[in-house]
């Protein structure tokens, strides 16, 4: 029977039930729990096994689970399967450990494309360099968490708080660098030195973040003097393409001038040895024939002369002339000579036609 509410009194107001009416309703209320008693442990009882099975947890191998027992971290657990106590005792928390995460400075992606698609933010890139110089800068971070018990607890932002610390470490070392080393060859040695310092920084917070690398996207000269910046960097590598070739210039020709140079001072150095020997030959020469000529000075004489006719007449022209043919010197020209005239050889000095 249906529980009914008191009748009203005559003005239209609820009046209390009676200690019987409420003794029937207890009754009837103990009599409908009764009935569906069965069902509802069967109820309990599948809660419970599902609340069992809450303990039961899978971490896969890029992950490691951190377990926190009423709020309180107990332990850490690897890739595979665990069993822990049920939801509301034990939670489990996983975490990527190997998965490489990256983090834009001074732009955000809008569509990773093909084609991709960025949208700038100055406020973020633009920053000024050691030589109070202004350039526009974005820089590409890219990290993995090291420490899953740290980097879920001790700070409550990671992501943003690794943000704001890369954003101050890039400013603190393009402000040590000059303008030509950000836009030209000292591009390396500033992601290494922010990659370092945005460590040391995380290290301090313990936030549980390994920085893997530091990229400069873009390092440009703001968009209002951009074109003379670009004037200034061609320049400069110009400056630098004729300084190589110079320099390879040099490497070619002062090997070959110093071959030149050393062969030059070696055939010196023989013709000097060579006119040495000469002389002292020439000196021993004269020394051995000055020792005949005290021994026999008619003979010695006779013999030099005869020597030095041995060595001259051969390259002399001799012409017999017979005296019987009324010395005509028609008949010594050389008519064999083309046009008729005469040679120097057959003119020298000395000679009888």
């Amino acid at each position: 029977m249906p529980w009914e509410p008191p009748p009203r009194n005559p003005w239209g107001q609820r009046r209390p039930p009676t200690p019987q009416e409420v003794a029937q309703q207890v009754e009837e209320t103990f009599k409908r729990f009764r009935s569906n008693l069965p069902g509802l442990g069967m109820v309990l009882v599948a809660a419970l096994v599902l609340w069992a099975a809450s303990g039961v947890y899978i971490i896969s191998p890029d992950e490691e689970g951190v377990v926190r027992r009423f709020g309180k971290v107990v332990a850490m657990l690897p890739s595979g399967f665990h069993l822990q106590f049920p939801r509301g005792i034990d939670r489990v928390d996983k975490v990527k450990v190997t998965q490489v995460k990256r983090l834009e400075i001074g732009f955000r992606t809008i569509t990773a494309g093909p084609p991709a698609r960025y949208q700038p933010f100055p406020k973020e890139s633009l920053m000024l360099t050691g030589d109070e110089n202004i350039v526009d800068c974005q820089v590409i971070v890219q990290y993995r968490v090291k420490d899953p018990k740290e980097y879920l607890f001790n700070v409550a932002r990671p992501d943003l708080t690794l943000h704001n610390a890369a954003e101050v470490a890039i400013r603190q070392v393009m402000g040590e660098s000059t303008i030509d080393d950000a836009l030209t060859t000292g591009k390396l040695v500033i992601q290494d030195s922010t990659r370092e310092l945005l460590q040391k920084i995380v290290d301090l917070y313990h936030v549980g973040i390994l920085v893997t690398a530091v990229k400069l996207q873009t390092v440009n000269a703001p968009k209002q003097v951009e074109d003379a910046f670009k004037d200034v960097v061609r320049a400069k590598e110009d400056r630098s393409r004729l300084v190589n070739e110079a320099d390879g210039y040099k490497e070619d020709i002062l090997p070959k001038a110093r071959g030149k140079a050393e062969q030059i001072r070696q055939a010196a150095e023989a013709y000097r040895q060579e006119r040495v020997a000469r002389a002292k030959g020439d000196a021993a020469r004269f020394t051995a024939v000055l020792t005949e000529y005290r021994k026999a000075k008619e003979v010695t004489r006779r013999r030099l002369y005869l020597e030095a006719m041995e060595e001259i007449l051969p390259r002399v022209n001799k012409v017999v002339v017979d005296p019987k043919a009324g010395g005509n010197i028609l008949q010594t020209l050389p008519l064999s000579v083309a046009g008729g005239a005469l040679s120097n050889r057959d003119m020298a000095p000395g000679g009888k036609r």
